[in-house]
This record gives structure tokens, C-alpha cells and sequence, in this order.
């Protein structure tokens, strides 16, 4: 069973599951697991967030409930009908088409917490049922073959940035690749120094800029080149708690997003970024840390994703050294450096 129907079988379901209760005599409710931080649990051996088995009730004999119940069915409605024509819409665009229902949201926030509710009630992720975000796709660089409809992209020959992964990367076919592995880095300032030094031929690699927090669509698009052509994958970001927790989260997920973790997240993927002892062996220009830098180093020593010896000696050298560094710093050796000295070094060690 492909997506589309998987997801039209879960929405019919969640329809028939509510007739049923009437033709039953029956009050509708609707089970729906819980997203609390007591029900987010980290799966060792998965290596990453899942959801635990806690559900609450959702039920129109519970004058409270009610709202959230016509707005959990009349959002699925919207939802088949997009997957019913094969169109998208964005999650604000949803927001705006919910002001003609008889039941609406009081805002964005509101109607963004129905979208949850639906993916985790379903077991099915929100690009499923045909909801997008509105950010901007990341950026992919190297010999990767893809098909988006009916059209063949080579991500090598589309222009100095690259492939632009779609929101809907599930429905992009790979068909062909000449690579070895996938370098993905934090700023696009960084992705355009290593197109423009050739790091794609250097290190046989695809090279994919994350803009910052890498979007659901690019955590998809990493895990499916892992999953599917059996790369290896490697992520290269700033030295600091922000630069440390984007890598994570390719690598073991959210607790927010703990219901599709198993789609996003990549557990085997390196950290190739900067530490703090890259900070100290190359000498690299330096930022003090602020008080929320220490504050957030804290967090992530106590955070079960970073139990591993590398991150806990990581974090300790920072908190002691009391210095940050970006990825551009090594900028102080010349624009080739990255390139040509330290990722060559890094890729060695490993």
C-alpha cells in the first residue's frame, strides 16, 4: 500500500470509527495518545523519542470536548479531500480555509495543535495527509538522481545551489547517485564555500545545507539517502549547545516530535562539526560563552541523547574552556581550509 492510500485508509477509518459509535447507540469518541512530557519516552535501543502508551479521550458526551472533536473531523475532511486530488496545502493556508467552517480556530497556534492531534492519532506524519510547513527547503549539492513527478533532476546540474528538497520528498523517487556519503552543514554560508571548493568532488559526497534547524522534509530526505542507498551520514555545525542540539535532532529526533521519529531521525549519522576540542587543537577565534550558552550546555548533559563519553566530554571541555566557536572561524586559515585541512582530518580520525 503506497502513502496516499495508506492515508485515505486512516482518514476513512477515523470517519467510520465515529459512524459506527452512532449506528451504535453510542457516544463518538476518539482516543488520542497522549503528547505529554510524561508519556515522551527515549528509546534506548530505537535511539530516539517514542511516544509511550498513555491515551486520553476525546468525547462529544463531554461539553468540553466537543469543539476539539468537530474540529479533529472537519480538519480530516479538509485533509481527504486534499489527498483525494493529489494537492497541498500549508498549515496557514489551513488556518485561513478553516474561517468558512462551521467550526473554526481562535488562531494558528490553536489549529496547529489539531494537525498533532491528527498525526498521532492516525500514526501517519501531516506531509501525509497533504499539510506542508512554509519554510523553505534545504539545499542539496552532489551526483544524486532524482525524480520529482515526471521530471529527472541531477542535483549536480541545477544551479549553484543545488536541489531544493521538496515537502513532499516522499513522493521524489532516487534513481541514480556516484556518491559515498552525506556531509550536511549548519549555515548556507558554509554550503557555498564547500560547493565553491569543490568539497562534493573531494569527498565523493552530497552536500546538503540545513539553514539553521533542519526542517522536517530535510531530516526526511537525510534518513531516506541513508536508509535507501545506504550512505553514510555526517553533520557539520557550529561549536555550541544551538550548533550540538541541530546535529542531535537529525540524529535522535525531538520530544515534540516523538510520534514521527521514526521517519525523521537518523541514529547512525556522525557529528563532524566543531567541538571544543577542535577549538582548542586549531586555535580557532572564539565567542565567550553567555549565561543561556552554560545554561543549555547543562541541559544537554543531563539530556539521555547525549549520554554517549564523546558529547559528555564535549560538553564538559566547553563549560570549562568557556568559549564557542563558528564554523566559519577556521575562516582565519583561508577560505579553503575546511576543505582542504580540517574536514579531510576529520574524515580521517573517524
Amino acid at each position: 500500500m503506497n502513502r496516499r492510500d495508506l492515508a485515505l485508509g486512516k482518514l476513512r477509518g477515523l470517519g467510520n470509527s465515529i459512524i459506527d459509535d452512532v449506528e451504535n447507540n453510542m457516544v463518538p469518541s476518539i482516543k488520542v495518545p497522549s503528547r505529554g512530557t510524561s508519556n515522551i519516552v527515549y528509546d534506548e535501543a530505537k535511539r530516539y523519542y517514542v511516544l509511550g502508551d498513555r491515551y486520553g479521550k476525546r468525547s462529544l458526551g463531554n461539553v468540553k470536548q466537543i469543539k476539539k472533536v468537530a474540529q479533529m473531523v472537519s480538519m480530516g475532511n479538509f485533509c481527504k479531500g486534499l489527498v483525494n486530488t493529489e494537492k497541498t496545502a500549508t498549515i496557514r493556508e489551513m488556518y485561513y480555509v478553516s474561517e468558512g467552517w462551521d467550526v473554526d480556530f481562535s488562531n494558528q497556534d490553536e489549529s496547529n495543535l489539531i494537525v498533532e492531534d491528527l498525526e498521532v492519532t492516525m500514526g501517519i506524519s501531516r506531509e501525509d495527509l497533504g499539510l506542508m510547513p512554509e519554510e523553505d527547503g534545504a539545499s542539496v549539492y552532489g551526483d544524486l538522481t532524482l525524480k520529482d513527478d515526471d521530471v529527472e533532476i541531477n542535483a549536480i546540474k541545477s544551479g549553484k545551489s543545488g536541489y531544493s528538497i521538496s515537502p513532499t520528498i516522499d513522493e521524489i523517487e532516487f534513481l541514480d547517485h556516484g556518491v559515498e556519503r552525506v556531509i550536511a552543514v549548519e549555515t548556507m554560508g558554509m554550503f557555498h564555500r564547500m560547493v565553491q571548493e569543490k568539497a562534493y568532488k573531494k569527498f565523493n559526497c552530497l552536500i546538503v545545507g540545513l539553514k539553521g534547524q533542519a526542517a522536517r522534509a530535510t531530516r526526511r530526505f537525510i534518513k531516506r539517502t541513508h536508509d535507501e542507498l545506504g550512505l553514510p551520514v555526517y553533520i557539520c555545525n557550529d561549536g555550541d549547545p544551538w550548533g550540538f542540539h541541530i546535529a542531535m535532532v537529525i540524529m535522535s529526533g525531538s520530544a515534540k516530535l516523538a510520534h514521527v521519529n521514526h521517519e525523521l531521525a537518523t541514529p547512525d549519522a556522525k557529528f563532524l562539526g566543531v567541538t571544543a576540542s577542535d577549538i582548542i587543537n586549531y586555535d580557532l577565534p572564539t565567542d565567550n560563552l553567555k549565561d543561556i550558552d552554560v545554561l543549555r550546555l547543562k541541559e544537554l548533559s543531563k539530556d539521555p541523547r547525549y549520554r554517549d563519553e564523546f558529547w559528555q566530554n564535549e560538553i564538559k571541555k566547553m563549560l570549562k574552556i568557556g568559549k564557542k566557536a563558528e564554523q566559519q572561524s577556521f575562516s582565519k586559515y583561508g577560505l579553503e581550509y575546511v576543505v582542504e585541512k580540517y574536514l579531510p582530518e576529520k574524515l580521517d580520525a573517524m
